[in-house]
């Protein structure tokens, strides 16, 4: 099991160490299972202890990928192998549970975190990249949060970290799941820095050779500051901003005032842009349950914490998990693979404000929540 996740400690020029965390399954585009979260959030939390680590760095193994996200067709087995229909259910409680306090834990670490997200970021791995003090694009990253083609919601914060974007562009990609690029997720606020796609040895080289701090605060401004001069002579190739692009037509888009509007919108507006086109074409194949309930969250969670977005987010998750879309959505799109989910609610029009309201309805007592001590 400990394979899932390699860990190791590197010295440095100081005296200090640098631990280092590779998400190992490479094959599965490190896809984070239970197994993963738990030993990532183990050893953040020993490391946190220790004084003679000044900094973490995350990556994942292998060229093609950080973390393509959440391990969503193991978590469909588990619904699906549940004749009771318990709810909440108790593998599902289990592993959002897990992830969402892994993903605070990222969020709130003193010291710094530098996370590699170079290939792809999805789901999941967003919510582990969001979270870190240095994230690091490539020319190679692609970041999306495409829930709605599965019949879930942007979760691992996104209902926090989406409202931090610029033209209510966190709302059109939760909507649409449209991918990003490494210059669009500076932009975005979910990188902080672009480096060579082949830059990581260099980086690591960098890193050991500086010396370090005691103090956490120090630390945080010297790493800044080289990846700041790796970035400088960064000779990569990079693809144009397609947010920057889009971004007077997409606050058009998301001020209509209600989804039904933006609904008619997207599905019923010829897009010149192809990205904006594709865009659309996702909204449209998606759940139109994910997307009332998208709606809502991005209206609820305006003014909350981290914390509280995520005790929400697990409300959601489990309510998600009880509903139909979402296993009929993986099934479509990752077990049969026919690409034609026969979603619950065809259309927007069919999904009404209790059904929306439903997934908002907690099973728990605000006090026996499993992410109250979360603050």
């Amino acid at each position: 099991m400990n394979d899932v996740v390699l860990f190791d400690e590197i010295s440095t020029a100081s005296g200090h160490r640098l631990g280092v965390a590779t998400l190992n399954a490479e094959k599965a585009l490190n896809a984070l299972n239970g197994d993963m979260i738990r030993l990532l959030d183990a050893r953040l939390s020993i490391w946190a202890q220790d004084d003679g680590i000044v900094a973490v760095l995350l990556r994942g193994a292998g060229d093609k990928a950080f973390c393509a996200g959440g391990d969503v067709r193991a978590l469909r087995d588990a619904l699906v192998g549940d004749p009771e229909q318990q709810w909440p259910n108790p593998q599902a409680e289990a592993f959002f549970t897990a992830e969402y306090t892994l993903d605070y834990r990222i969020h709130t670490y003193a010291k710094p975190i530098l996370l590699w997200g170079s290939g792809i970021v999805m789901g999941g791995g967003l919510g582990l990249m969001a979270g870190a003090s240095h994230r690091v694009a490539t020319a190679s990253t692609r970041i999306a949060m495409p829930e709605i083609s599965i019949g879930l919601y942007p979760d691992v914060a996104g209902s926090w970290f989406l409202q931090r974007m610029p033209a209510r562009a966190g709302l059109f990609l939760g909507l649409t799941g449209a991918p990003l690029n490494a210059r669009d997720a500076l932009l975005c606020n979910l990188a902080d820095h672009i480096l060579p796609q082949d830059g990581w040895p260099q980086l690591l080289a960098t890193l050991t050779a500086s010396g370090w701090h005691a103090d956490s605060t120090a630390n945080h401004g010297q790493l800044t500051a080289l990846l700041g001069e790796l970035e400088a002579g960064n000779g990569d190739a990079l693809a144009d901003s397609n947010v920057l692009r889009c971004l007077p037509l997409i606050h058009q888009l998301m001020n209509k005032g209600s989804l039904a509007a933006v609904d008619q919108a997207l599905r019923h507006t010829a897009f010149e842009d192809a990205w904006l086109a594709a865009a659309a074409r996702s909204y449209a194949a998606g759940s139109p349950s994910s997307a009332a309930v998208t709606w809502e969250i991005f209206r609820r969670a305006r003014h909350l914490s981290l914390a509280e977005a995520l005790r929400m987010e697990l409300v959601l998750s489990l309510n998600f998990c009880a509903a139909p879309d979402f296993r009929e959505g993986v099934r479509a799109l990752l077990v049969d693979k026919d690409r034609n989910p026969q979603w619950s609610r065809p259309t927007l029009a069919a999904v009404d404000q209790h059904w929306v309201a439903q997934h908002f309805r907690s099973p728990w007592r605000e006090q026996d929540h499993p992410l109250a001590a979360l603050h």
